[in-house]
């Protein structure tokens, strides 16, 4: 017997480009790792091995850890993390400093649709926002939503975006509180979805940057886990581009 054949629409070809106003469309996102270690009694071999090497980061001291901190590596290249970086974290001095897996965040940069220079967003942006001298003051968290989130309509998804991204503006222009948002879907060990990070020039504006949130649809309602935190002040950062 002749073999029927399958009739029936095509599978929409699979899209994973950045998209921004416009019809802007990019390929390229930046990738940002977090790791937090214990027991640095001196920091300065440790910031002496980061300067050498040329990688773009910022050192932070740990407030929580009297002995402990932070270092925030970024590269457009995800296998940087797993070939200089981490040759870099296996050596001296760090190889003898005690990590803190618990604290470590790793993400990418990510489009809403709505960007007007789409590759500034996902490449200058956060490094702007990292690097910067006059804001040393940072809080590192990640998030999961509820799965119930993603049921939601499109329009009730861009109004409870539309009330959280209102209050970071106001925060932001006020110059209190600036946010890196990176997106963590499957890179994370917790399975979180997003990992977030404030700076400033002072600390309390973010905590209560983050206090206000709490007041939103999306943390009241459709946040299901935040955290852990890790605040730290920058001892070092690279130089911005």
């Amino acid at each position: 017997m002749p073999r029927e054949e399958r009739t029936g629409s095509s599978p929409t070809p699979v899209d994973v480009r950045e998209r921004g106003a416009g019809q802007q469309v990019s390929t390229r996102r930046l990738f940002l790792q977090l790791h937090v270690f214990g027991e640095c009694r001196d920091e300065k071999p440790l910031i002496a091995s980061i300067e050498s090497s040329g990688v773009e980061v910022v050192v932070y001291a740990d407030v929580n850890d009297p002995s402990g901190v932070g270092v925030l590596a970024f590269s457009e290249d995800p296998a940087f993390f797993v070939g200089p970086w981490r040759a870099l974290l296996a050596s001296p001095p760090f190889a003898a400093l005690i990590r803190k897996s618990e604290l470590t965040m790793f993400g990418r940069t990510y489009a809403t649709g709505f960007e007007p220079d789409l590759d500034d967003w996902l490449l200058q942006r956060p490094r702007r926002t990292a690097l910067n001298p006059e804001w040393p003051w940072a809080v590192w968290y990640p998030l999961r939503r509820q799965g119930s989130f993603a049921r939601l309509s499109p329009a009730d998804q861009s109004a409870i975006l539309r009330e959280h991204a209102a209050i970071g503006r106001a925060y932001g222009d006020a110059d209190l509180a600036h946010d890196i948002r990176l997106a963590c879907h499957g890179l994370d060990a917790h399975d979180n979805d997003f990992v977030i990070g404030l700076v400033g020039r002072e600390l309390h504006p973010l905590s209560h940057l983050v206090q206000a949130m709490r007041r939103t649809a999306q943390t009241s309602e459709y946040i299901q886990t935040l955290g852990p935190f890790f605040i730290g002040h920058a001892l070092w950062r690279s130089r911005l581009p």
